[in-house]
């Protein structure tokens, strides 16, 4: 196996652990199991820390290529790097970035998700804990919508 090839197969291992971090992440975020979202949250960084150390290996395999291709590293692309490669390897590698690819980009999407399902949740929180001490938003929401009571004036009370 090429150092393409191995470099690949790790980065999809670890998109893949990534993907099913966030979507058992999001599926407690739905029923609302705290612990598993902490505990779904610390995997997330965990494998974070494994995928900065995959990149690092990343722009080292780049590099070297980019001298073997005479490229800068910038212009190297899968294209490229398949050139070096057994015609056998170039193909398990170009079946790898494009799995890599798809997994990376619905990652991105159930994570986006999943945020937006937080926001809301303590959004709904913060409306809820405000209600029961009694305390209600005043002022400016960060949308510029005003949470402060309106006093109706002559003109809304003949309307």
């Amino acid at each position: 196996m090429s150092e393409l090839v191995a470099h690949l197969d790790r980065q999809v291992r670890s998109t893949r652990r990534l993907l099913g971090i966030v979507i058992s992440q999001a599926t407690a975020i739905r029923e609302r199991d705290v612990e598993t979202v902490l505990t779904r949250l610390a995997e997330l960084q965990g494998e974070m820390v494994q995928r900065a150390q995959l990149e690092q290996e990343r722009d080292g395999l780049m590099k070297r290529s980019a001298v073997l291709l005479r490229l800068d590293p910038a212009e190297v692309d899968i294209d490229a790097l398949v050139t070096l490669e057994t015609p056998g390897d170039a193909i398990v590698a170009r079946d790898l970035s494009a799995e890599l690819k798809g997994l990376l980009s619905e990652t991105a999407r159930v994570h986006d998700r999943n945020r937006v399902l937080i926001r809301q949740e303590l959004s709904f929180l913060d409306h809820l804990m405000r209600m029961l001490s009694g305390t209600m938003r005043t002022g400016y929401s960060p949308d510029g919508v005003t949470h402060t009571p309106q006093a109706m004036n002559a003109i809304n009370a003949t309307a």
